[in-house]
């Protein structure tokens, strides 16, 4: 059963994870995306698909063992995270 208040702590857990990495690829962009996020836990429209698109690629914790799949340094992120984050983004108002 999907849990509003789960999915909402999922998507606090990676968000700073995702702007760290945004950070390092496009400083002025992801500032700006920091900064919506803390001053009031949004994820501006523009970076919706982003951040989806970016949790999508770090699924790491697949099942799959470490022949059958890369290895990801930092968190396992799960496809339960990922779908997690999908739902509040789209809860947000958000197409993803």
């Amino acid at each position: 059963m999907d849990d509003p208040s789960r999915d909402a702590g999922t998507a606090a857990r990676l968000i700073p994870l995702w702007l760290a990495e945004a950070a390092e690829n496009d400083p002025r962009t992801a500032e700006a995306y920091r900064r919506a996020w803390e001053d009031g836990g949004r994820v501006l429209p523009e970076a919706a698909q982003e951040l989806a698109d970016w949790t999508t690629a770090r699924v790491t914790d697949t099942g799959f063992n470490e022949d059958e799949g890369p290895i990801r340094p930092g968190p396992r992120i799960t496809v339960a995270d990922k779908e997690a984050v999908h739902r509040w983004l789209r809860a947000g108002g958000h197409r993803v």
